[in-house]
Formats: structure tokens, sequence, C-alpha cells
């Protein structure tokens, strides 16, 4: 991939900066995107309209030489570094090496991401080079638009995800009820932990692969980021909510189902149909040119003409709809930009998530998410997953 960093070329003339500095490893999806490489340890990249790589080590050397989009790639050592610490120290010495690397490319100026290291800001510092913070992550903002290769990694993450949903469905589909309400299933109670370790191997065979994932049931689910734990249970309802990453191109899917094994309560039933209704309207709302906040409003009003808390309408509730309609999706699950208050102005090119939901401990919590893409005349939505309560 080959991404446009004309923006980026914009932000340096605007700012009259000579080149865009970032001190991180590769999880960190700024320097991926910028360097093209895929490094466990920390190592520099500065993009002064070409990138360039410098590496502590020769450990990554040669792969970055074969892999990187970089122009160039060197290392320490090709500034002599041996003989810089023996002059200055070996913490001092860094600083001495990154100041003859950008001195190589007439780079007096960096910009540099939020969470620059300090220790490296202070150091360039001390060696002459400014160092300027990018308060608005001109980066981040940058991978919020999507190429079609970029598109193209989202949705076949997003099919993974669909698998994975569906293994862990099958699960609750085969369960039985035991005396105690709990779900079994082969002679086992179908726990939280059951069901996402069948969702981790199925998105292995995939070539995906996720941290954690939520499997939520009763009053677990009424907090939409506790990732559950223990026996599931029959009557209540059961929020399954999957995020996996690609293994080979790092990119994100994200997608939520709530279930329910047996009879759910009748405030769930009517939780359900309102939170469809409510998906309903953001997806109506999402275009090219509406905001992220006018998406985010649109479910606000299914909620509240329905008589639901939402924090628009109550900052302080705790029960009802407590978080944001979306979020973007790309090399980070939760990327710019945002279906929120405030969310800004939505481009072609964005991949962003929709999930309503409605949440109390009495009841539990109820939470339906599909991902997409904004388009030149409206959305594409990649989700391919039917959504129905009862399994």
């Amino acid at each position: 991939m080959n991404p446009d960093f004309g923006r980026l070329d914009a932000f340096l003339d605007e700012t009259n900066t000579d080149g865009y500095l970032i001190d991180a490893d590769s999880t960190d999806s700024d320097q991926y995107y910028l360097s093209g490489f895929d490094a466990p340890d920390p190592f520099i990249t500065l993009y002064d309209g070409e990138t360039h790589l410098l590496f502590p080590r020769s450990l990554e050397f040669g792969r970055a030489k074969r892999e990187s989009r970089a122009e160039t790639v060197e290392r320490y050592v090709d500034f002599d570094h041996a003989e810089l610490v023996e002059e200055y120290g070996s913490e001092s010495a860094v600083s001495h090496v990154l100041a003859r690397f950008l001195g190589s490319y007439d780079v007096d100026s960096v910009a540099v991401p939020p969470r620059f290291p300090l220790r490296t800001a202070d150091g360039l510092r001390e060696r002459g080079v400014e160092v300027t913070p990018d308060t608005d992550g001109t980066i981040t903002e940058i991978r919020a638009t999507k190429t079609a290769e970029e598109i193209d990694h989202v949705r076949a993450a997003q099919r993974a995800n669909e698998a994975s949903m569906a293994a862990a469905e099958d699960l609750l589909r085969e369960a039985t009820v035991a005396d105690d309400g709990t779900l079994t299933h082969e002679g086992a109670p179908l726990t939280s932990e059951r069901v996402k370790e069948e969702i981790e191997v199925t998105l292995l065979r995939h070539g995906c692969s996720l941290d954690e994932t939520i499997v939520a049931c009763g009053a677990d689910a009424a907090d939409p980021h506790d990732r559950g734990s223990g026996p599931l249970s029959a009557n209540e309802p059961i929020i399954i909510d999957i995020f996996p990453q690609s293994k080979a191109t790092k990119y994100h899917a994200d997608m939520t189902r709530t279930f329910c094994v047996g009879d759910p309560s009748e405030a769930v039933r009517e939780w359900y149909d309102l939170t469809e209704r409510a998906k309903e309207a953001a997806f109506d709302a999402l275009e090219p040119g509406a905001t992220g906040e006018a998406v985010h409003n649109a479910v606000c009003d299914v909620y509240e003409d329905a008589g639901m808390s939402t924090l628009r309408s109550d900052d302080r509730t705790e029960t009802g709809f407590i978080h944001s309609t979306g979020h973007g999706v790309g090399l980070d699950v939760h990327e710019l930009p945002r279906l929120s208050p405030g969310g800004g102005e939505l481009e072609p090119g964005h991949v962003v998530t929709i999930e309503p939901g409605l949440y109390d401990p009495a009841i539990g919590g109820v939470r339906i998410e599909d991902i997409a893409v904004v388009t030149e005349d409206g959305y594409e939505n990649f989700t391919d997953y039917d959504q129905h309560l009862v399994v």
C-alpha cells in the first residue's frame, strides 16, 4: 500500500517544518502507516517528502530494506554510534545520533505526534533541533480516510468476524438449559470463556486474531465494556462484540450482536426492537457531508422519543444509551472519525461502526453493531450477518 501523503506535505508547509518524526514500534498505528514497516521494537521514521528509517541495531536492517517502502534505511552505526557512546555516554549518544541522522537530510525542525517520547524530544532540543508537537494528530487524521485497498482489508477482516460470530451463535443454539437456568454444552457449563475460545479459534483459522472479545450475559451486559465471565444463562440477553485484526494486513473489523437462548423479557424485546430502529435511523443519516454528531443525534432522537435516557438528554445517566453511536475502524479498532457529540464531517473512505445500545443492570444490555464505509453517494454496509434476538 502506498498512502497519499499530500496532506502531510501540506501540513509541513503550513507549519514551516522540515520533517515529521515518529519514535515508536509498529504497534503504534501512525508509525506503521508512515513507515510501512512492521517491527516489534521502537525505531525512527522521518518523513520529509520521502520516508527514511533509522534502527538502533542491525536486527531489522535487512528486512526493512526488503519490506519497507522507505527511500532509505539506516542504523545507529552509520552515524558513529560507538564513538559517540565513548564520548558522551550511552544515553546522550542517542540524541547525537538522531541529530546527525536529521542533519544528513537538512532537517532542523520536526513535528511529532501527540504521544512522542519526551526523552527523545528533550534530547533533540539539546542538539538544537526544533521539536513541535502536532497536537491535532495529522497522520491519525490522514488514516481516517481509507484507500480502496484499505477498504478491502477491512471488508476481508469482517468476513472472518462473521465466521467467528456464527461459531459463537452455533454454541448458543446447541446449548441446553440446566435446572438452575444456566446453559450447558456437551455436558459442561457453557461459559463466556468457552464461547470466547470458539471465537478466537475460528478467527485464527481465518487469518485473524484478537486480544480480547466481549461475551457478556445479564447484568454483565449492562456495562458496555464488561468482557463477561462465567456461566451463561437462559432468558437473559447475551452481548457478543467481536473486533478482530487481520494478521496479514493489521486492519480490524467490528461487529456486535445480542442473543437470547429461551424467552427474553418483554423489556429486552422492546429494547431490541428500539435498538434496531435506532440503528436504521443512524444509517439513514450516514452520508458524505453529514457530521458524526448528526448520525449520533439520529440515534438519540429514537431513544429519547421512546422515553429512554441518553447522555445527550442527561449527561449523568448511568442507564439507557450511555456511549457514542460509533467510531472509525482501521489499523486501530477505535480511531477517527467519531460518531458522537462534536463528531466532524464524514468523507468518502471513512470506515465507521454503527452501534446503538441500551443498558440497565436490572434488565441487562442490548447492542447491535454493523460496520460500513462512507461512499460518494451514501454508504456500503460491510456486514452480512443476520440480526435476531432469540437463538
